[in-house]
């Protein structure tokens, strides 16, 4: 079930509120947990109720290797022998998201390189898998350091299914999480943070559905049709993609984020304008920010953080980035955009001094600029691919009609179109409206992304009055009326 659905926004959110806050409200919260946790699976299983064993399998191991962990602690705190528990659980987790989402990677190349013939399977992979299988990895770990507290089956299933975050994130902890659904004053209906959710997820419901599909459909164009790109075409195509990525992800974080704050709950900021970042360092501390928490939490600190000298600092740095590139997916493109990424950032952290004193717009440009080349290789199928756009964005062939019609085509939205008829804006040819409301959405889309500050900083200082109300109407009503090209978000793919 999609956030930017009409099943999801008429239908299942109004249901699950009321179910849930009517048992809180009649001080039945362990029934308000259940239902919360029912409807969660419910939202997972639309999508195909082949996941549903899936997930609900997971949890079930999970929580049992977590009562196996705290079951071999003594009286004193003490580890004995949970340590192999640990292991072997966040090894099982690993290993179910190995056959589900590298399995047949693995066994291809494995045929191209030793010349063998083993059959793939093609195993379809569940949404969400590599968010739910991280966020419980997670747990175990805590609960082997001492860190977790004595939760109930349900405490653990409703942090694991809570739908806003289950299938792209962001990637919570039991702290930040568990504790919320048990705090009594969050349990009760509250207009200023419905208010306040309605407003964050209206601003991402409008990202994704007014902005990120509108440059979708033009990105899949290109991408379906690269022999017909010239250099002007790549670099829009380069542009169109960044836009995309950044308003979908965005779109998607937002909405999270809103329908927590309608059931009272925080999910923290996943996202903070990573294209305003000044340098790679910075821009990681924006994109993604949960999944570099994880990362930074498990993997960079535990194998020495920045305490074993500057070679080895920088050498734990590189893996983060590698394992990024693979948790985002079974590919060499992956692998090289984590792995660029990783030297990247490691050549830029040594040359912080000097960057502070360059100009912050050279910076920020030149950082804008690095990030939506990489993108490239995020989008791409191949390798080869990826280098055929970068090449053909260096061919020439910069005039403004050397953008293909059906390209520019993309960018026909019918409520532009027929408000440039009615006010007889339409050029001469009809075709060249195309290319007008092509440079418009680029340039609007990139003066939202550069200009204005985003939902994280309005949320801030939000306060409900008819300004905002008409606001919510207005972009709440013309998103509803573009569903007719729902589309899924990008992060459903890793």
């Amino acid at each position: 079930m999609l956030f930017n659905s009409y099943i999801f926004i008429l239908c299942f959110l109004p249901l699950a509120l009321a179910g849930y806050f009517g048992c809180n409200a009649r001080g039945r919260y362990e029934w308000g947990k259940m239902w919360l946790c029912a409807m969660s699976l419910w939202f997972y299983a639309w999508f195909n109720v082949k996941y549903l064993p899936i997930i609900v399998g997971s949890i079930l191991f999970n929580y049992a290797a977590y009562r196996l962990i705290l079951g071999h602690r003594g009286m004193d705190g003490r580890r004995r022998g949970d340590l192999y528990l640990t292991v072997a659980g966040v090894a099982a987790n690993l290993g179910v998201l190995f056959y589900y989402k590298y399995f047949d990677f693995f066994v291809e190349n494995v045929n191209h390189i030793c010349h063998t013939d083993f059959t793939l399977r093609h195993v379809l992979l569940p949404l969400g898998i590599s968010f739910f299988t991280f966020q419980q990895i997670g747990f175990l770990v805590d609960t082997y350091r001492g860190g977790t507290g004595n939760y109930s089956f349900m405490d653990y299933a409703l942090f694991v299914t809570f739908f806003p975050q289950l299938i792209a994130g962001p990637i919570v902890t039991h702290d930040e999480m568990i504790a919320q659904f048990a705090d009594p004053a969050r349990k009760r209906w509250d207009v200023v943070s419905a208010c306040g959710g309605i407003y964050v997820f209206v601003c991402g419901l409008g990202k994704k559905v007014l902005i990120a599909d509108i440059f979708g459909r033009a990105v899949a164009w290109g991408y379906g049709n690269l022999n017909s790109l010239s250099g002007l075409t790549a670099v829009w195509l380069i542009a169109s993609y960044g836009v995309q990525l950044y308003f979908d992800f965005s779109g998607y974080c937002d909405m999270a984020r809103g329908i927590g704050l309608l059931f009272r709950i925080d999910l923290p900021v996943n996202f903070f304008s990573p294209y305003k970042a000044r340098d790679l360092v910075d821009f990681w501390k924006r994109w993604h920010i949960t999944l570099n928490r994880f990362f930074t939490r498990y993997l960079y600190i535990p194998l020495g953080g920045n305490r074993k000298g500057r070679l080895r600092t920088c050498l734990h740095s590189f893996l983060v980035f590698f394992v990024s590139g693979i948790w985002h997916g079974a590919g060499f493109t992956f692998l090289f955009w984590g792995t660029a990424h990783g030297v990247i950032y490691i050549i830029t952290k040594q040359m912080l001094p000097l960057l502070e004193k360059i100009p912050a717009v050279v910076t920020r440009l030149c950082n804008l600029l690095l990030v939506l080349i990489l993108c490239v290789f995020f989008r791409a199928e191949t390798m080869a691919q990826a280098w055929q756009i970068l090449g053909c964005a260096l061919s020439g062939g910069y005039g403004l009609l050397s953008v293909p019609a059906g390209f520019a085509e993309q960018f026909r939205t019918p409520e532009f179109f027929y408000a440039m008829k009615v006010l007889h804006l339409l050029p001469g040819n009809p075709a060249m409206a195309d290319y007008v409301l092509m440079a418009g959405y680029m340039l609007a889309a990139w003066f939202i992304i550069l200009c204005l500050p985003n939902t994280a900083e309005k949320l801030t200082n939000f306060r409900p009055g008819m300004r905002n109300s008409l606001f919510v109407v207005f972009i709440f009503l013309w998103s509803l009326l573009s569903f007719s090209e729902v589309s899924t978000f990008l992060y459903f793919n890793f």
